[in-house]
């Protein structure tokens, strides 16, 4: 009535059959492992797929495994891996409130390079044009460009 229970620890793969009696008979279907009580352990597991079953009497319980484990795996529980993404996010927030009172700080201050003119109050009339070419046509003034006429093309 319950499922089997599948434990990875590096390269061994314990399995529990949820039949409860004694007398368990397992079939690998040509995997090798080694069987205590209800549990069929399988050392060396090269991440294959396998169908697996257990009997016991008419009673018959298949698992098909797909789990994949490696040698130099490192197991980390949910408090360990709460407790670095904590500390993750301490020293980010950390960062970001350095860096918004540094670059506030900077706010009044006048750069060293650059523009050393000193910022008065807004002029209410733009600067004069450099070249009179370039200069608005005003009433009165057409003939400086009465020479230009539309060419065809």
């Amino acid at each position: 009535q319950g499922e089997f229970l599948v434990e990875i620890s590096g390269t061994t793969v314990t399995i529990t059959c949820p039949l409860d009696d004694e007398g368990i008979q397992w079939d690998p279907s040509g995997r090798r492992g080694d069987t205590e009580e209800r549990k069929f352990i399988i050392r060396d597991h090269d991440s294959t797929p396998a169908n697996l079953s257990c009997s016991l009497g008419k009673k018959k319980r298949k698992l098909y495994l797909n789990a994949r484990v490696c040698a130099n795996c490192e197991e980390l529980d949910a408090l360990t891996v709460a407790g670095i993404i904590a500390a993750d996010l301490l020293i980010t927030l950390g960062v970001l409130i350095l860096v918004y009172y540094f670059s506030r700080g900077r706010k009044g201050r006048a750069s060293a390079g650059g523009d050393s003119r000193p910022r008065g109050p807004k002029m209410q009339r733009p600067p004069p044009v450099p070249n009179p070419d370039y200069e608005p046509i005003r009433k009165g003034q057409r003939e400086v460009y009465a020479g230009l006429e539309p060419r065809g093309f």
